[in-house]
């Protein structure tokens, strides 16, 4: 899909989406509990599907009203599958991978190439010291063994999907178990959900300085939960206020554990100066940072190395679609500098490059210089009302 996107200065109240991180964690607790339980803001984007999926196949069932899911459980075995359809979602297939471990059988997750490109070291690692099958195939990525209770340990610089999964499964097993995180821990705020989505649904995980100790024989409760608004998708939303326009966001917990509520900071420091910001903990907000940037003065970047994982390099992205609006992006193995320039309508289509935080960080900078954007379906990942939000904004957005 293309979209012309005409210059305007947004203005308007607008509520955010619901969260996709706590959305998958409380799609997978649900499904974990015996019993019935109802969850209440769960989009219909492509990543929710992709878990609904995968938990369907290993035995939950849902039913949809809207935003509103009613989840029966699997209890604390899932069944044997002969696929699970990941899509495009990482966090799909990072988080069931260690579910799949937990039975014996042979599963085989299935997923975009990109998907199945992407790292998953860690799991590789424990399969091979524990023996167990985790191959890399053309119909997509096939594991089997089976986990027991003991001592995992996981790097803290990696993605936090890996212990998400981890402490998912391992919290099921029998025996106690503990989970050691070595080296300088990344991503905690998303750690931090996870525990809460866990607590949540009653499964207590002790927390230590170097790991997490995890009580076996533990049960999820079904229960009603709804998931609060989404910090990371609401960045874009508030980016549009920020390069001149006038929008409230609604619906989002001023209390919350998303890591990538930091965005107002972020965006107070860069419409004031030239400020050094660490991804390292808000690595989804990079792209719309970029544009931001790209709009004020500019700014230095650090912990940047996890965005060529993405669902794009998505360093390399942005420093391609800037580009055709003048600004030359300075990338740096850990590290991205985008200058003070001068910036002008692209004359070039911009590419979405498959990559839904892509097309939305371009669209805001678009909504004031105008121009067009190729690809631009890829919001239905996480986002599809994206592009009509912008229009109950103010912002003229045409497919064409």
């Amino acid at each position: 899909m293309k979209v012309e996107i005409c210059p305007a200065k947004a203005d308007g109240s607008i509520s955010a989406p619901p969260s996709k991180s706590m959305a998958h964690r409380a799609l997978i607790a649900a499904s974990l509990a015996d019993g019935k339980s109802v969850l209440r803001g769960i989009s219909s984007s492509q990543d929710m599907l992709a878990t609904m999926d995968c938990l369907t196949a290993l035995g939950a069932e849902f039913c949809r009203e809207g935003d509103l899911v009613r989840v029966r459980g699997i209890g604390k075995k899932p069944r044997n599958s002969d696929k699970l359809a990941c899509r495009e979602s990482g966090s799909t297939l990072r988080f069931l991978i260690p579910l799949c471990l937990l039975t014996g059988e042979t599963y085989t997750l299935e997923g975009a190439p990109r998907l199945m490109e992407r790292p998953l070291s860690v799991y590789e690692d424990l399969c091979k010291e524990k023996g167990f099958r985790f191959e890399r195939k053309s119909e997509g990525l096939i594991v089997q063994g089976k986990l027991e209770a003991g001592e995992y340990a996981v790097p803290g610089d990696i993605s936090s999907q890996f212990i998400t999964g981890l402490l998912f499964a391992l919290s099921l097993l029998d025996g106690d178990s503990f989970l050691r995180v070595t080296g300088e821990w990344e991503s905690v705020s998303y750690i931090d959900m996870t525990l809460s989505a866990m607590a949540e649904f009653g499964v207590g995980i002790r927390r230590e300085r170097d790991g997490f100790f995890i009580r076996g024989g533990q049960t999820y409760t079904p229960r009603e939960y709804a998931v609060e608004g989404d910090y990371s998708n609401a960045a874009f939303l508030e980016a549009l206020g920020a390069l001149g326009g006038s929008v409230t966001v609604l619906g989002l917990n001023e209390n919350s554990l998303q890591g990538d509520r930091v965005y107002r900071e972020h965006f107070k420091a860069l419409s004031e100066g030239t400020p050094e910001i660490d991804l390292s903990d808000c690595p989804d907000l990079a792209p719309v940072l970029f544009a931001v940037a790209a709009y004020f003065h500019g700014a230095r970047f650090t912990g940047t190395r996890r965005l060529a994982i993405k669902e794009s390099d998505r360093g390399a992205a942005m420093a391609e679609e800037l580009a055709k609006c003048g600004v030359t992006l300075d990338l740096g193995e850990n590290e991205i500098t985008v200058p003070k320039a001068t910036l002008f309508p692209p004359k070039e289509v911009i590419s979405g490059h498959n990559d839904h935080r892509i097309v939305m960080a371009m669209g805001v900078l678009l909504s004031r210089l105008g121009g067009k954007i190729d690809g631009a379906q890829a919001v239905t990942k996480s986002y599809p009302g994206f592009f009509e939000d912008l229009r109950r904004l103010g912002i003229g957005v045409r497919e064409r």
